[in-house]
């Protein structure tokens, strides 16, 4: 499914519902991070989701695994 273009006027209005800062919009992902939240909101058919409970953890992209490996030692 491809997502719907988001006004950057809206994008630019819009505030964390947390921290009441502004957001930085991931084009990539389809999100709004706030960095002083430590978290990005989801923006589905070209709608932003300002809802704390939608909201993933922008820890969690770090504490992904490194599917690189297979963990097994190798020489």
């Amino acid at each position: 499914m491809s997502e719907s273009p988001v006004d950057r006027r809206v994008l630019e209005a819009l505030i964390c519902p947390q921290t009441h800062a502004t957001l930085r919009y991931d084009a990539e992902r389809h999100e709004l991070i706030s960095e002083g939240a430590g978290v990005a909101y989801p923006i589905r058919i070209g709608i932003p989701v300002m809802l704390i409970d939608e909201a993933r953890s922008i820890d969690d992209d770090a504490k992904a695994p490194d599917l690189s490996s297979d963990g097994a030692d190798h020489p």
